[in-house]
């Protein structure tokens, strides 16, 4: 660098410049292109990532049955015995392989849609065939050539942070099926989040199976196909009963059977489905008050098979991996006047069945993501780091310049 008498002027305007870039500056501008990037593909609109893997998944999914056969009928007809219970399965179907349908683009940044439930059974990721005989408790419930919503949700066109929220289900934000905060309709439909999540987020998601709104807190950092991915599970928590966590009040329906409020890891949903006495719970009782396992035999609770979990890319909010597991009971009481419940010594929860509902991104999906999401935000991150390299180099430069300078001066 040459000097002149202009030097300390000049030095000192160059290291102003690069203080302020190096010390507040050069860093949010990475992150703005890094987060402009994502918020054109997180956006749920025509034409971006978003709204492809939303409309459609872009993965496989798959939910397993396992039913509860009933190895000692006579015994829980005539006398009154605990039932011993063994799981069959896994018999299988592919699901939510159709798109989203009536599909509609709303003024006020919404979009609204419903799913259709279609189930194709898969005999060779199957144990045994639909016409296979097993011993249970009988419950009609039909899923098939159904269709599940309205849903509308928010886009994120007018804030990002909004991004497949739910505004409404069935044109209201709350279900008439229990009490205060717990009659809400919260967060998303899990398929994806709004972008830019952290470890410490409760993420909150709907789900019409069990009849609420739920949630997932963070519990390890997961890598599938070359993905960074957070996986948040269902804590035990969210299924407490309100003796122990006492937000959870709302979900108490009757003091009776959950013994003054005391029971935990059942979920009374007969509300949301036509009276039937249909309690949900997590597959094997996982969570549940002793006394509530303790009732059948057989069941073996188990975190690593038996919990919820969703694998969420951070940076896009997108669910690539999810495992949705629950178990449908039913409430058994004392009725002398019927046969089958006359020996029926107390009130009780029956399992029938329990489900796997899961699924990951596939190979070609993943390729697609890793190019076109996170390849960029690498790049971006790159350019970053070395425009930040850059300017500490200009910044020393600058400033050896600048004593030199003095130096010379000084003389």
């Amino acid at each position: 660098m040459v000097c002149n008498r202009n030097c300390g002027l000049l030095t000192g305007a160059v290291i102003g410049a690069v203080l302020a870039i190096f010390g507040g500056v050069l860093i949010p501008v990475g992150d703005h292109l890094i987060g402009k990037a994502i918020k054109k593909e997180a956006v749920i609109a025509n034409g971006t990532i978003a709204f492809e893997n939303w409309r459609v998944p872009g993965s496989s999914v798959y939910r397993q049955f396992w039913v509860f056969h009933v190895q000692n009928p006579s015994e829980v007809l005539d006398q009154g015995a605990r039932p011993k219970l063994e799981q069959r399965g896994p018999y299988t179907y592919r699901v939510r392989y159709l798109p989203k349908e009536n599909i509609t683009e709303n003024s006020d940044g919404t979009i609204s849609y419903m799913l259709p439930n279609i189930a194709h059974f898969e005999p060779d990721m199957s144990v045994g065939t639909e016409n296979d005989t097993i011993t249970c408790l009988n419950l009609a419930v039909v899923y098939n050539g159904t269709f599940d919503g309205l849903y509308r949700v928010y886009t994120g066109k007018e804030d990002i942070k909004k991004t497949a929220i739910i505004e409404s289900y069935k044109n209201k934000s709350n279900l008439a099926y229990w009490e205060g905060h717990c009659d809400l309709v919260n967060g998303t439909d899990g398929a994806s989040f709004p972008p830019f999540v952290k470890k410490d987020q409760i993420l909150r998601f709907f789900s019409s199976d069990i009849c609420r709104s739920i949630y997932g807190v963070f519990q390890s950092k997961q890598d599938v196909k070359g993905i960074s991915l957070y996986r948040f599970t269902v804590p035990r928590e969210a299924f407490a009963s309100p003796a122990e966590v006492r937000d959870n009040y709302c979900f108490c329906r009757d003091e009776v059977i959950s013994k003054n409020c005391t029971i935990a890891g059942v979920l009374d949903i007969s509300a949301c489905k036509a009276g039937r006495p249909v309690f949900i719970s997590l597959p094997h009782f996982l969570h549940a008050s002793d006394s509530v396992l303790h009732d059948v035999e057989g069941l073996s609770p188990n975190e690593k098979e038996h919990e919820t979990f969703l694998d969420v890319e951070p940076i896009t909010g997108f669910t690539l991996q999810f495992a949705k597991r629950l178990q449908v009971n039913l409430l058994v009481k004392p009725a002398p006047k019927i046969e089958a419940l006359s020996k029926v010594q107390k009130p009780y929860i029956f399992p029938l069945l329990w489900l796997n509902e899961s699924a990951v991104i596939g190979d070609a999906k993943a390729e697609m993501f890793r190019n076109k999401v996170t390849g960029r935000v690498q790049m971006l991150s790159v350019l970053q780091m070395v425009l930040i390299i850059t300017g500490s180099v200009l910044f020393l430069s600058f400033m050896g310049s600048y004593f030199i300078c003095r130096s010379k001066k000084l003389k």
